[in-house]
C-alpha cells in the first residue's frame, strides 16, 4: 500500500476532512490531496509527515520511514525489503527454538542453522518480498468493457499490491468487477497478471482487444482457425468466439487477493 492510500485511509478512519487536516498541520488541502492520491511531484517532507503522524495519531516515525522508503531507487528497495523479510524469518525461527524458559541444546542449534539455510532442505521456499504490483484498473468479469491504463508508463499507478516471490517487472494488478468470473473471482477481488507466465488451455486471463480498445476477464481456449473461446467460470453467462487478430494481450492470472 503506498504511503498516499495509507494517510487518505487513516484520515477517513479518524473522520476527519481534508480541510481539518489542512488547518490542523498549516498545509494546503490541494497539495495534500495530492498526496493522497500519490500525485505529488515529490515526497512529502518530514515536517510535513510528522504533523500528519501526530494528527492522525500513528506512532512517531511510521510515515518518514515509509517516505524515506519510496524514495530509494527501485532496485535498492527491493534488496532492502528482502534482507527485511529474511530478516523475519529467522527471528521467527529463533522464537520457535529458544521458546519460554527452555534449554538449547547443540542438537537444536544444528537443526535451527540447517533450516534457516536457504540451501538447505528443511529451509522450505525461500521468502522474498517481491515486487509492488501496480493496480492499473479495474477488469469486468463479464462482457468486454472499455479499458484505460489510467495513461502511467509501465509500473506505475495510483496504487501496488505487494507480491511475495513475484518478480515480474512487467506484472499488474486489476479489480475484478461483475460476477461471470464466480465462484473463483468475485466482484472486488485484486488478480495480479504476469505476462512473464505461460498460458495455456483453461487459464484465467486478461484479454486486451486490439479493436475495438477492451478488456475482460476469462478463461481461455485456444481453437482451430486462429479462434479464442473466451469461457466464464459464471455457468449463466455463455462463451464468446473471437478471432486471435483482434486480441494483442493475453495474461494468465497467478495471484488473487480475495477480502475475506
Amino acid at each position: 500500500m503506498s504511503l498516499g492510500q495509507i494517510i487518505r485511509d487513516r484520515r477517513r478512519e479518524r473522520k476527519l476532512t481534508l480541510d481539518e487536516v489542512a488547518n490542523r498541520i498549516g498545509f494546503s488541502k490541494p497539495y495534500l490531496s495530492t498526496i493522497e492520491t500519490c500525485k505529488v511531484n515529490n515526497p512529502p517532507s518530514d515536517e510535513l509527515l510528522k504533523k500528519l503522524e501526530k494528527v492522525l495519531k500513528f506512532k512517531p516515525g511510521f510515515l518518514m520511514r515509509i517516505a524515506h522508503l519510496e524514495r530509494m531507487p527501485s532496485d535498492l528497495r527491493e534488496e532492502y525489503e528482502s534482507a527485511s523479510a529474511d530478516n523475519q524469518k529467522l527471528r521467527s525461527l529463533m522464537k520457535e527454538l529458544v521458546g519460554k524458559g527452555k534449554k538449547t541444546s547443540v542438537a537444536s542449534v544444528k537443526r535451527f542453522l540447517a533450516r534457516s539455510d536457504p540451501k538447505s532442505a528443511e529451509a522450505g521456499p525461500t521468502i522474498s518480498a517481491g515486487r509492488a504490483v501496480p493496480v492499473i484498473n479495474k477488469v469486468a468479469a463479464g462482457y468486454p468493457t472499455d479499458f484505460n491504463d489510467l495513461d502511467y508508463p509501465v509500473g506505475v499507478a495510483d496504487d501496488y499490491v505487494r507480491c511475495p516471490d513475484l518478480h515480474d517487472p512487467n506484472a499488474f494488478a486489476v479489480r475484478v468487477v461483475g460476477d461471470s468470473m464466480e465462484p473463483k473471482f468475485r466482484e472486488g477481488d485484486i488478480v495480479i497478471f504476469s505476462p512473464a507466465a505461460d498460458v495455456n488451455n483453461g487459464d484465467d486471463c486478461f484479454i486486451r482487444f486490439e479493436t475495438p480498445h477492451e478488456t475482460t476477464f476469462k478463461r481461455v481456449f485456444f481453437e482451430s482457425k486462429n479462434k479464442i473461446r473466451l469461457q466464464p467460470r459464471n455457468q449463466e453467462y455463455s462463451p464468446t468466439v473471437v478471432e486471435g487478430k483482434r486480441i494483442n494481450g493475453v495474461y494468465r492470472a497467478i495471484i488473487k487477493y480475495e477480502r475475506l
